[in-house]
């Protein structure tokens, strides 16, 4: 069964330097019908302005992974951790038993784009923890990468919960199917481009919810189209 979250049904949130659409509900915005897909409980596609971000602000007991899809954003936490995380680069945090971040756009003239997603951990009080990969394009270019795993499975990046989360970058015309093994379910998400899933097509930031499949049939639509499946039990 397939059920399509269009993209303009989203909650949608935008203030001096902020403009952000939520899948899930999040914030001011609640959506009875869009709470969360099993462990997954956001996915916020932000875009953040020139020499702005979120000052530091608390979480506790979340995975949180940001994606970048274009400019650079500026991470720092109470941990002791200042990065910077661009496009092909992820992001994972536990937030535990809490932590303290920020996120910024350091640019004077480049806005950044990226997903931000939450995962409901397995496990609750964990210490907290910060990890980030970069994933080059021709690992995910017409291939499905693994880029998060609770096993750290072929150098994935490490989440607490039974979650696996693979990105992949289609060119036109090429088609591939995604296996779904029995009593998992997945939630596709359009980062950029179009691809057509079993007859459906999806734009940029369209959500797919995908339950009792065998598999999903996916084919790209555009000269290059970006997409991340979170496969879950």
């Amino acid at each position: 069964m397939l059920v399509l979250r269009p993209s303009k049904e989203r909650g949608h949130y935008k203030n001096a330097w902020l403009d952000s659409y939520h899948t899930f509900s999040f914030g001011s915005y609640h959506d009875p019908d869009h709470l969360q897909f099993g462990a997954l409980r956001v996915i916020n596609q932000d875009v953040i302005d020139v020499d702005r971000g979120f000052d530091f602000h608390g979480h506790k007991d979340m995975e949180i992974f940001t994606y970048v899809l274009s400019g650079t954003l500026e991470h720092q936490d109470n941990m002791g951790n200042k990065e910077k995380i661009r496009p092909g680069e992820v992001q994972i945090m536990s937030a535990g038993t809490g932590v303290l971040h920020s996120e910024y756009n350091p640019s004077s003239d480049e806005k950044v784009e990226l997903l931000q997603i939450w995962v409901i951990p397995d496990q609750f009080g964990i210490a907290p923890r910060y990890a980030q990969k970069k994933f080059s394009e021709n690992e995910k270019l017409n291939h499905f990468k693994l880029i998060i795993s609770p096993d750290e499975e072929g150098e994935s990046l490490k989440i607490f919960q039974k979650a696996w989360v693979w990105s992949s970058l289609f060119s036109s015309g090429f088609e591939k199917s995604f296996p779904i093994q029995k009593g998992k379910k997945l939630w596709l998400h359009m980062a950029s481009g179009e691809i057509e899933v079993d007859g459906q097509k999806l734009v940029k930031g369209d959500g797919l919810a995908v339950q009792d499949q065998e598999l999903i049939n996916i084919k790209g639509l555009a000269t290059k189209s970006e997409f991340i499946i979170l496969e879950l039990v």
